[in-house]
């Protein structure tokens, strides 16, 4: 008897319709003749869901009692007594009530597979024991039912259950997931859409891994050997030149062929100078292929093609975009490129393309200089040149019977002492002269084999020869000197024109000159170090690179500006010359700096300018909303003095109430003054204790009419860090608003839940809400909303509100309420890293009904008899989805 196989139909959120795909295979299944059962499914009181476990034979569950309550689990003896051909075992994270069999579900279906029964099962990704500190950083709810992950990827066929966020939020508000009176909560709380777009993409990204698991199974099986490229990576090697953007294009038309494809652009510059691109076209290359969706990669190396190579297949790169050369032809005698090369040595699994472009065969025009210096390749062959190549003439000539006299084996001789100055400079072609008179003398003037000479032409010939060698020499190595120092002069021109305008134009922060300066060096790090005297220690004003030093005296390369500021880099020594392009870089940082501490002086002097405006306002405020209370005060008082009138005691009750309601105004709006002059100097210092929520939120309601506010703060709730006055008065400010906004006759829903490490306070109404471009706009001082004219103050409430939560390390933001209103959202931080509360509250109470595992219904676990022991993982869970410690 074999070992069965199993299949699972993966979840991306709850209610994606795992349980119902599964049910449908089943139906696929019996209607083929297999003997298919339900062993177990939870359809929760969803009527689509129940409707299809008609026609199939279930097996009846098995009651356990505990702790005087009653659990229906799956009958694992009596589905191995059945012996079915296939069994239908919904959620398989499920945790089982003690007594049963196996403690989780994933070892009952782990049983039938070895007993040889086909299984069909589901999960949500959210319960693969992997994840669960990601889920639970993204959702704030902490999932107590998983499974091992490799009891999933052991599985033998995973089909993924996705449906779009806002698909699955419409599926809920049309009560087909939750009852109606947990959907507003669940799609509030768990159900957001950043949570199930977050949700999704780990779903995507599992299966993906398992496809390649998959494929790499298989090609084992097959023994195939060649690389199958899945997925399109692909390098754009870049020289700096203008056919770079052409070739970024080309290479993200190729990658937008294959689905995910990647653009990875590379530019690899040596290790000894200048970089030998254009900085202004590096720049526009590096925004271009950012802008694409690509990413920009700068790698140091002195062989090209061989650095090249090594970083694609450092990135499993599939394809290598490379311009066609723009040396001209007799160039290729020095070697055969970039391009021939790379093709060469890619190997049959890395694709390379050669992309033409106008400036092909256009010639490089000045190589950029390195002061003099020649490369160590060209030195090399110069002396190769210079000394073996006379030698192999010589032996060349004297083995051909050909006599062509003196003079033509001079000429040939000097030829080759021109090359070795060509390539390797003068110390190669003097030797050149030197070594080739010697064999002039020994090999073809008279006496042969001998260093005398008979013939007193002979010996001015040979001293001719000599002189001009050298003379050749000396004027080759000079124009070469000139020509690099040329070059060189135009790339530091071109860098510090670029650099110039760039800074002026405000286009470069003070993090980007830096890198710009790390990039030009092929720098390990660079650093702007300032003190603020002479003694003083020294800081880091702004670094890039790893392990910036703290000091110029620690740097390979510093380079001071001014006395108390100094540009210092770390990776190698620069040569003297590029010292002079280094001091114009780091002028410019110093530029920077100042400019960037402008601008936040000049922010500085924007926020007292909108002081200046906020106090405007308040004295146009002021004028109009202490007036009103004021002369309503006065009224009531002057009819009480007045002695014309006898007054009823009714009468003098209202006008009494009247001056009590007025004193009451007026100390709200002097209070929210108050406040909102502290906030605005700053002078705000909360002290933060743990309190316990429910102590002082009912507090904050006695402001508001009795019946106006339906308030539900379990007190099993954990304590929250926060300054308990300041914390009463932001919640009074956000109830007395939502009271104000809120229909007649509609209370204000005030709950509160817990999401992780975070304890959320929810006041929600039913007014007529803000629409989106106005939400911010609430929390502005002086602000009233479509500047309604109902019920009194001067707009500072809610911005009073912000200001103490933000004081206190919170967060106050507004949310629609689903079916119409407006909803703040006040999030704290738990006085106890870690704190959760209980099960109902802290993952899935009425407030936040959290994932429900395996898709179980809210309602089951409050109509059960008596709980289970331990934490269940939310209160959606269903009385066969409980969790059991």
């Amino acid at each position: 008897m074999g070992r069965g196989t199993l299949r699972i139909y993966l979840g991306a959120a709850p209610g994606v319709g795992k349980t119902y795909a599964m049910l449908s295979e089943g139906h696929r299944r019996v209607e083929r003749g297999t003997d298919c059962v339900v062993a177990f499914v939870e359809h929760h009181g969803r009527p689509r869901t129940e409707v299809m476990l008609n026609g199939l034979e279930q097996v009846p569950r098995r009651a356990i009692e505990y702790r005087g309550g009653t659990f229906p689990e799956m009958d694992i003896a009596g589905v191995l007594a059945r012996r079915p051909a296939v069994a239908l075992v919904d959620e398989l994270a499920h945790t089982n009530v003690p007594g049963s069999r196996n403690a989780k579900r994933w070892q009952d279906v782990e049983e039938l597979l070895a007993a040889g029964i086909d299984v069909v099962s589901t999960v949500n990704i959210q319960h693969l024991e992997s994840l669960g500190d990601v889920v639970e950083a993204i959702t704030g709810v902490r999932q107590r039912e998983t499974v091992p992950d490799e009891v999933v990827r052991r599985a033998d066929q995973i089909e993924l259950v996705d449906m779009s966020p806002q698909a699955l939020r419409r599926r809920m508000a049309h009560g087909n997931v939750y009852q109606p009176d947990k959907v507003d909560a669940a799609l509030s709380n768990y159900f957001r859409p950043g949570n199930l777009t977050a949700l999704r993409e780990l779903a995507l990204l599992w299966t993906a891994d398992r496809v390649d698991e998959y494929l790499r199974q298989y090609r084992g099986e097959h023994n195939i050997r060649s690389t199958w490229q899945a997925r399109e990576r692909i390098v754009v090697g870049l020289t700096g030149g203008p056919e770079g953007r052409t070739l970024i294009r080309r290479a993200t038309r190729l990658a937008e062929k294959g689905a995910g494809g990647e653009v990875l652009a590379v530019y690899i510059s040596r290790s000894d100078g200048l970089t030998s691109a254009s900085p202004k076209e590096l720049a526009d290359q590096r925004t271009l292929v950012e802008d694409l969706g690509g990413t920009f990669h700068h790698v140091i190396g002195d062989d090209i093609p061989a650095a090249l190579l090594e970083f694609a297949r450092g990135v499993n790169a599939t394809q290598i975009v490379l311009g066609s050369s723009r040396r001209r032809s007799w160039q290729y005698v020095l070697g055969p490129g970039v391009g021939q090369t790379v093709a060469r040595d890619s190997g049959p699994d890395l694709d390379v393309h050669i992309v033409t472009h106008e400036e092909a065969a256009k010639g490089r025009g000045l190589p950029v200089a390195r002061g003099a210096r020649l490369g160590r390749a060209r030195i090399v062959w110069g002396w190769l040149v210079g000394v073996l190549g006379p030698v192999l003439l010589s032996l060349l000539l004297t083995h051909v019977d050909a006599d062509l006299g003196l003079a033509n084996d001079m000429l040939l001789f000097l030829a080759l002492t021109v090359a070795s100055a060509l390539l390797g400079g003068f110390l190669p072609a003097l030797a050149s002269a030197a070594f080739g008179s010697l064999l002039l003398n020994w090999f073809f003037t008279p006496p042969l084999h001998r260093l005398t000479v008979a013939d007193p032409k002979n010996i001015v010939a040979i001293a001719v020869f000599f002189g001009v060698g050298i003379s050749v020499a000396s004027v080759v190595d000079l124009a070469a000197r000139r020509t690099h120092q040329a070059a060189r002069l135009r790339a530091e021109s071109e860098v510090l024109s670029y650099l110039a305008g760039s800074v002026l134009r405000g286009e470069t922060s003070l993090d980007a000159l830096l890198e710009r300066v790390r990039e030009t060096f092929s720098m390990d790090s660079v650093a702007l170090l300032e003190r603020a005297g002479d003694l003083e220690p020294w800081t880091c004003a702004a670094s890039v690179g790893p392990r910036p030093v703290a000091r110029p005296e620690d740097a390979e390369v510093d380079m001071p500006v001014g006395d108390h500021l100094a540009l210092a880099l770390s990776g190698r020594v620069l040569p003297a010359e590029d010292r002079r392009v280094l001091g114009a870089f780091a002028a410019q940082a110093a530029v920077v700096l100042d400019r960037q501490r402008l601008v936040d002086e000049a922010e500085e002097a924007r926020k007292l300018a909108e002081g200046n405006k906020i106090r405007t306002s308040l004295l146009a405020a002021v004028s109009h909303d202490l007036r009103t209370p004021l002369a309503g005060i006065k009224a009531s008082v002057s009819s009480l003095r007045s002695d014309d009138v006898e007054w009823s005691e009714e009468d003098r009750a209202m006008l009494l109430e009247g001056i009590e309601e007025g004193a009451d105004r007026l100390d709200h709006l002097v209070g929210n003054l108050l406040d909102m002059s502290r906030l605005q100097t700053g002078t705000v210092t909360p002290l933060i204790r743990p309190t316990d929520l429910d102590e002082v939120v009912p507090m904050a309601l006695g402001g508001v009419p009795d019946g106006s506010v339906e308030l539900d703060i379990p007190e099993t709730l954990p304590m929250v860090a926060v300054d308990r006055g300041l914390l009463e008065r932001a919640v009074a400010n956000i109830v007395e608003n939502a009271v104000k906004y809120s229909p007649e006759g509609v209370p204000v829903a005030v709950g509160a839940s817990v999401l992780g490490e975070r304890l959320e306070l929810r006041v929600t109404d039913r007014g007529p809400g803000v629409p989106d471009e106005g939400k911010d706009g609430i929390f502005e001082p002086f602000q009233r909303f479509g500047d309604a004219p109902r019920g009194s103050g001067v707009g500072l409430g809610l911005a009073v509100a912000r200001g103490f939560v933000e004081a206190m390390g919170g967060t106050l933001a507004a949310e629609d309420t689903p079916g119409g209103g407006l909803t703040m959202v006040l999030t704290l931080t738990t006085a106890r890293r870690g704190a959760a509360g209980p099960p109902a509250e802290a993952a899935g109470g009425p407030e936040n009904p959290g994932p429900p595992p395996e898709d179980a219904d809210p309602e089951d676990a409050e109509a059960a008899a008596a709980p289970p022991p331990g934490n269940p993982e939310d209160a959606g869970s269903a009385a066969s989805a409980h969790t059991f410690t």
